[in-house]
């Protein structure tokens, strides 16, 4: 992975010695004082080093993997859940409650998240969300070797699914917010990590389907195996393990001293842009440590709510762009996607639906990593609107291929009737959805590259928790349109059928 020295979200200084552009930025947000000056070089030096150090990316991208781990744990665990319901009239509409009651949960969560992101510091916030998350993995964990009632362990997976759509909201904004400090590097590194879970589960799903198309076991067998029970219990216990790892390189991060050099620098910007004297840069750099363990100074909630919606409205382009990204993703994957059939019948279509997962979530991962390129790097809010809302055309290709609908709808030719071609635009599909989106989110934060923060430094971590809110927003139309478009598709009631 490339380190992208090139492009930062605090001004940093020069990798050219005799370009010094971007330490007079900093100066200049900084006001220093002469006697300063040499701390703040010393600063400069450690923030660069920092950026370009592959241990600041890789935690962030483990960050990634932690802040979608659980919500992806849910959903491969499904078959173990609908066993669970097995006879109750709640197994239909389990999934489609799930789904929602997530979705709702983390849009409002972290719309509260954040508002407050500034009332209590990002590592007491992150570290807390981990321990929350894991304990509630654990706790579907221990599930497992629990029998009770459809409805109230209905009523224990839903509610479990909103505690973690919750923590997972603070997670996300705290973990976007101190990854847009060390700049554009370690927020690419962020989003292949939630890319990475995503090919890992597809993955495992693709193996899965594969077993059970092949198996030759009776149904009786099959039942006395309880392959659900052990496959969710391995997959809850891997997670759970996971998040308490996740936890510890959180706090082996927070102990860096490129990361107390970063995360001081800020703090004293912040207060100086504030208008607030009094602490130096380095009483700010030194007391780093004391503020991860408390929830630091408050901040005047109308102050914060000024600062949010100023940042909202000057980022506007930035924002609206992501939240198309994935209104056009999630209204047309999977609904659309999910009905494409195989033209070949030696197929089956459960291995033909694995795949096609693994193959979207492929190309997502494989678009967010190559953000790592800078020569393939752009900044334009033009050019990655037009990116964004190209993908609109997406819909119409998807519609050509071989879908089956229901209802009374006539069953008329597929124009594109080959599978690996149907691959192929799949693939491209979820390439073109990382690249955008995480191109979106790099240049909604960086100073250098986005012309509408105006230099302020103090407003970096803002703008990426506001473009934050702003994707989850995307997601959430997105699932109430793909309603409307499986409608469409298939010629019934999507919330029943």
């Amino acid at each position: 992975m490339d380190s992208g020295a090139g492009y930062q979200s605090l001004p940093q200084a020069p990798t050219d010695p005799n370009d010094h552009t971007n330490t007079t930025l900093l100066r200049r947000s900084l006001e220093l004082e002469d006697d300063e000056e040499l701390l703040a070089e010393s600063i400069i030096t450690q923030e660069v080093q920092s950026t370009a150090d592959s241990r600041i990316r890789w935690v962030h991208f483990v960050l990634g993997c932690a802040v979608l781990l659980p919500w992806n744990a849910i959903i491969t665990a499904t078959p173990f859940f609908l066993s669970r319901l097995e006879g109750s009239s709640l197994k239909s509409t389990f999934s489609s409650y799930l789904s929602t009651s997530f979705t709702i949960s983390n849009f409002i969560f972290l719309a509260h998240a954040t508002a407050t992101s500034d009332q209590a510091t990002t590592a007491r916030r992150t570290l807390l969300s981990i321990l929350t998350l894991t304990v509630l993995t654990f706790m579907f964990t221990v599930s497992t070797f629990i029998t009770t009632s459809p409805g109230i362990y209905f009523a224990f997976v839903i509610l479990n699914g909103v505690a973690q759509a919750a923590a997972g909201s603070y997670l996300q904004t705290s973990v976007i917010a101190v990854a847009s400090l060390f700049g554009p590097t370690a927020m690419q590194a962020l989003f292949s990590g939630q890319a990475a879970v995503g090919v890992a589960v597809s993955a495992i799903q693709v193996i899965s389907s594969a077993a059970s198309v092949g198996t030759t076991a009776t149904a009786e067998q099959l039942a006395e195996s309880k392959p659900e029970e052990r496959s969710a219990f391995i997959f809850f216990g891997i997670s759970t393990i996971f998040l308490l790892f996740s936890a510890a390189a959180h706090a082996w991060l927070i102990r860096l001293p490129s990361y107390k050099a970063v995360v001081g620098q800020f703090s004293h910007i912040r207060h100086r842009s504030r208008g607030e004297t009094g602490a130096s840069l380095e009483d700010s750099i030194l007391s780093v440590t004391s503020l991860l363990s408390t929830t630091g100074p408050k901040v005047d909630s109308a102050q914060r709510r000024t600062q949010i919606i100023r940042v909202a409205k000057s980022n506007i382009v930035y924002n609206l762009a992501v939240a198309y990204v994935f209104v056009i993703t999630l209204s047309v994957f999977p609904p659309i996607t999910i009905s494409i059939v195989p033209t070949n019948p030696a197929t089956h279509p459960l291995l033909f639906s694995a795949v096609h997962f693994l193959v979207f979530n492929v190309g997502d991962f494989t678009g967010r990593t190559i953000c790592s390129y800078p020569r393939l790097l752009v900044w334009s809010s033009r050019r990655l609107s037009v990116f964004s809302f190209a993908r609109t055309l997406f819909i119409p290709i998807f519609l050509l291929c071989n879908i089956q609908r229901g209802g009374s709808s006539t069953a008329a030719p597929a124009f594109i009737n080959s599978d690996i071609i149907y691959m192929l635009i799949l693939l491209t599909f979820g390439a073109t959805n990382g690249y955008v989106s995480t191109l979106l989110m790099m240049s909604a934060s960086s100073v250098e590259h986005n012309p509408y923060l105006r230099g302020r430094v103090e407003d970096v971590d803002v703008a990426a928790t506001v473009a934050s809110f702003f994707l989850i927003g995307g997601l959430a139309l997105g699932s109430f349109a793909s309603f409307a478009v499986r409608a469409a598709i298939c010629d019934c009631n999507p919330f029943r059928d």
